[in-house]
């Protein structure tokens, strides 16, 4: 298995072979692991970019992020706690107060999606729970996650290709991004809970 994950022409030419098969399964995997929010997402970019390519990689990571995020919304106004309650606490709601005012929560999830690392999926199930509108979340939820998906489908993409320099700066501003995310994330959680 690894000596054919490791000949990316293999792979595409698999991913040519089944050509809507393939985006639909790596689709559905992504919008699975959104919707399991304790699985890391990363992994499954990458593959994206690894088997699709940097454009195609990012539109299937794009659509089953909407498709996962707009599940997720309408399934948490349907059941409420009992849903949200299978992956998270209720202590994480109590413990954010400001996740009750819905304007302080777009700007809050615009901020958190847009930066690489940051704990995205909790603020999709706990938005479901508010009074945010269902338009602006998907909006915050799908194009938030651009960085962090670009950034994984370029180094993938660039591996593939035997770009290795280009890989490897992916991957390095994509560490930064996500170190300096965990500050700013922290910084800007301090600010609003104060």
């Amino acid at each position: 298995l690894y000596a054919w994950l490791s000949d990316v022409s293999a792979v595409r030419a698999l991913v040519a072979e089944h050509p809507v098969l393939s985006r639909l399964a790596l689709g559905a995997v992504n919008a699975l692991q959104i919707m399991c929010a304790f699985l890391p997402g990363e992994p499954v970019e990458l593959a994206c970019g690894y088997a699709f390519g940097f454009w195609e990689g990012t539109l299937v990571c794009l659509v089953a992020s909407a498709v996962a995020s707009a599940a997720i919304f309408l399934a948490v106004r349907r059941w409420g706690w009992s849903l949200v309650g299978l992956f998270f606490d209720r202590s994480h709601l109590e413990r954010f107060g400001w996740l009750h005012n819905a304007r302080r929560l777009e700007l809050v999830m615009l901020v958190v999606f847009l930066i690489p690392g940051t704990p995205k999926d909790f603020l999709t199930y706990f938005a479901g729970l508010t009074e945010v509108r269902f338009w602006p979340v998907l909006a915050i939820t799908t194009l938030g996650r651009i960085p962090s998906i670009v950034t994984s489908t370029v180094a993938a993409s660039a591996f593939g290709a035997g770009n290795y320099g280009m890989a490897v700066g992916a991957v390095v501003v994509a560490v930064a991004l996500a170190a300096a995310g965990g500050l700013l994330y922290k910084r800007f959680e301090g600010m609003v809970r104060g």
